[in-house]
């Protein structure tokens, strides 16, 4: 990940201490500490909103009184020009959990959906008597659903990489490799174009491997007269982005055609209903309803989108079980889609951010079928 600018940074580190302070906390760690309570096999996204640090072995501690981030000798100089200049930054040894107990005092928040058990304990031994641990669940990701113009931006860019790697597919062709060809040429295009790395494992899926959720890019040959889903995202200074659209490679059945319009219809009427105050249950009941009345509701098991922002899935969700509102400075995703097992599936997906101007598209690709030989 490439650090967000200082004045971005500072920014996030002032509102979380706000939040602290009104916790009445005295310090809240900031650290993914599921995996070994020491580091992370990837970039920590909460560290990395606070501070700018883009590396995986460190915490931060902040409170009103206090920015403090600790790292090993590993990241000593990446902290030097990573690191919001607001923290005190300090090399500790190779302990890094028990590192940060040493300099906790008063009362101390943690988030237990990033604390495993195991984690939890060895910080329990490793506090003084005078510091009380308490659960604080949340606090950052809360702020983070939130994004600042500077972290849309961001992502606008991901996005719009995103969109020239599409073009630069259709280009290319894509009938006579395979599926697993398109998808590292693709990821190896994003990096050439300035991305940092794809958000997630592309998603290439001809034919029948259309309907499988996820699918993991084969040695199947992409063949004449399917249909294909493509999902991809590229990270960009450090912001993911998110887009599917599914292409046919020449002829296709009638009712593929059908169902490819009443997917764009559901989509539109997905986006239409996107706005500040909109509940995550109805933007997805309002693409659903287009396709229930199409006869497929069925085929349509997955929810309508997700947040989007340093991590590939974030808050707010799009769905029939979703209990979140959506806000200004939400970066959600809108992507409905039909799956019939054994024969095509298929799926449009677009990114919007709602903005203090109203709901900005972010996926500019266009949304016609298109013939992709």
């Amino acid at each position: 990940m490439t650090p967000p600018e200082t004045a971005t940074a500072t920014t996030h580190a002032d509102r979380l201490t706000e939040v602290v302070d009104a916790e009445g906390l005295d310090q809240l760690i900031v650290a993914d500490l599921v995996t070994t309570g020491d580091s992370g096999r990837e970039a920590q996204a909460d560290v990395f909103w606070a501070s700018g640090f883009s590396g995986t072995s460190a915490i931060c501690l902040i409170g009103p009184e206090q920015r403090l981030f600790l790292t090993d000798f590993r990241y000593t100089e990446r902290a030097e020009r990573e690191v919001d200049p607001a923290f005190e930054r300090e090399r500790i040894g190779p302990k890094l959990l028990e590192s940060a107990a040493e300099r906790l005092r008063g009362r101390v928040g943690y988030d237990e959906a990033k604390t495993s058990v195991r984690t939890l304990h060895r910080l329990q031994e490793a506090v003084s008597e005078d510091v009380e641990l308490v659960p604080a669940t949340g606090l950052v990701a809360k702020l983070r659903r939130h994004k600042d113009a500077a972290e849309v931006e961001r992502i606008a860019e991901a996005a719009r990489l995103t969109d020239e790697v599409y073009e630069w597919i259709c280009e290319q062709g894509i009938v006579g490799r395979t599926e697993r060809e398109v998808r590292v040429a693709a990821e190896q295009r994003m990096r050439e174009l300035g991305a940092a790395d794809p958000s997630f494992e592309s998603i290439i899926a001809a034919g029948e491997n259309g309907p499988i959720g996820h699918h993991s890019a084969s040695d199947r040959e992409i063949a004449a007269g399917e249909l294909v889903v493509v999902d991809m995202g590229a990270i960009v200074d450090g912001y993911c982005s998110d887009c599917t659209r599914t292409f046919a490679t020449g002829d296709i059945e009638s009712e593929a055609r059908d169902v490819y319009e009443l997917v764009r219809s559901a989509q539109q009427a997905g986006l239409d209903a996107v706005a500040a105050g909109a509940s995550g249950v109805g933007v997805d009941a309002a693409a659903r309803a287009v396709i229930d009345a199409g006869g497929y509701g069925d085929e349509f098991g997955h929810g309508l989108g997700h947040g989007v922002g340093i991590e590939i899935h974030e808050p707010p969700r799009v769905s029939k079980t979703s209990e979140d509102v959506l806000e200004v400075g939400d970066v959600v995703t809108v992507e409905p889609g039909i799956y019939l097992p054994g024969r095509f599936g298929i799926r449009i997906e677009d990114l919007v951010a709602l903005t203090d101007e109203g709901v900005r598209n972010l996926s500019s690709f266009p949304k016609e079928l298109r013939v992709v030989s």
